[in-house]
């Protein structure tokens, strides 16, 4: 028998190589993007109720009608879009699940996606998956912005769609306005679709705002926007977000969600629309992880490591330079082997695998685990 692989390129990841190296030899795990404090109690015994009540069998495939109707609340305090519950908000099994559905609902083989990098792994072997190609346009270093002139010379006739990715994972960079407007310029009367990811929308620090593509009527009726409950609410193993998308092509994206998971976890879901109505939990966590951030880059002021501007999402990159010529891999492996402390390369992310002596920290985590973690890495060299 011959199987021919459909990601021949596709190897185990670097988030598997470092945590099965931090746990041989007991490193702190910064590397992978999950917290590992408790979520709020109040959510987990909703699941509980909606467990005892019942809800345990399947809901409508689009999603619990009353998740959607708060989620289209939200949409509109946040964003001022009204999206019909009905018509354009399918809710998914995480954020990562409804970036693939929306790349399959849109590619046939040989269409181009520009992706900027450095991206989040699941990018190109979802376009690649869907017989597409990725064309990589590199975020300007060391501030991780994007040339739109290069974007520009990058589209062709095969261009099919633009994904962006606000907060950046990894990079913690933040899209704006003029962003949103230099983007929309460039696809006004094409047929360019946007896939915008923002499954950190509410991870923003320093006073900042998360702009989307939601609040942009001529992007907004070309794009599928991503998000992700897991990373608001730190229950990242639950797999739970949804998708928002105009009727059009909404109705795609539901051609393939239902034959794929067709229907997601119910007592969530209820447990999810009772939470919602609590806006409080999701407009605050900006300042909770923001505060992480800060309690992160005091502590790591003793060591020899450089801070990037990170304004969002879980990430803090820092730039060794000075430390070390080794390359990223190389010496990521070493800070696990000698110093207990796991990170990820942000070569990694990049499909040339560009170096710029950068690693990735999460800082989604306890301040213990971050004090011991910086300890360990005073004395690197």
């Amino acid at each position: 028998m011959f199987l021919q692989s459909k990601l021949p390129n596709v190897g185990t990841t670097i988030f598997t190589e470092m945590s099965v190296l931090a746990q041989q030899y007991n490193a702190i795990n910064l590397g992978q993007g999950f917290p590992d404090f408790g979520m709020n109690p109040q959510l987990t015994s909703l699941v509980t109720k909606a467990m005892e009540q019942g809800n345990n069998q399947y809901v409508h495939m689009n999603g619990l009608p009353a998740l959607r109707e708060r989620i289209a609340e939200k949409v509109k305090k946040l964003y001022n879009n009204e999206v019909s519950a009905n018509d354009e908000i399918t809710v998914t099994p995480g954020g990562t699940y409804a970036i693939y559905t929306a790349f399959t609902s849109i590619l046939n083989k040989g269409d181009e996606v520009i992706i900027f990098e450095p991206a989040y792994d699941s990018y190109i072997p979802n376009i690649e998956i869907n017989g597409a190609i990725a064309v990589p346009v590199a975020l300007q270093y060391p501030d991780y912005s994007i040339n739109w002139e290069l974007v520009k010379q990058k589209i062709s006739s095969k261009t099919k769609a633009i994904i962006i990715n606000s907060p950046h994972n990894p990079t913690g960079a933040l899209l704006n306005e003029a962003d949103m407007q230099q983007l929309s310029a460039l696809t006004e009367g094409s047929g360019i679709f946007i896939i915008s990811d923002e499954v950190y929308e509410h991870l923003v620090f320093d006073d900042k705002k998360h702009i989307s593509v939601l609040q942009f009527p001529e992007l907004y009726k070309r794009s599928f926007v991503c998000f992700s409950f897991g990373k608001t609410y730190h229950c990242t193993g639950w797999k739970m977000g949804y998708c928002i998308a105009a009727p059009g092509l909404m109705q795609e994206f539901r051609k393939v969600h239902q034959f794929n998971c067709f229907t997601c976890n119910s007592p969530l879901q209820f447990a999810l629309a009772a939470f919602l109505e609590q806006e409080k939990e999701y407009l605050a966590l900006g300042k909770f992880i923001g505060n992480k951030r800060d309690y992160f880059l005091e502590a790591m002021n003793a060591t020899p490591f450089k801070p990037l501007p990170s304004y969002g999402s879980y990430f803090q990159l820092y730039s060794y330079d000075g430390i070390s010529d080794e390359k990223e891999k190389d010496f990521a492996t070493r800070l696990i082997k000698e110093y207990g402390v796991a990170t990820i390369p942000v070569s990694a992310f990049y499909q040339s695998k560009q170096e710029n002596k950068v690693l990735r920290f999460c800082f989604a985590k306890k301040e213990t685990t971050l004090a011991e973690a910086a300890k360990r890495l005073v004395h690197v060299q």
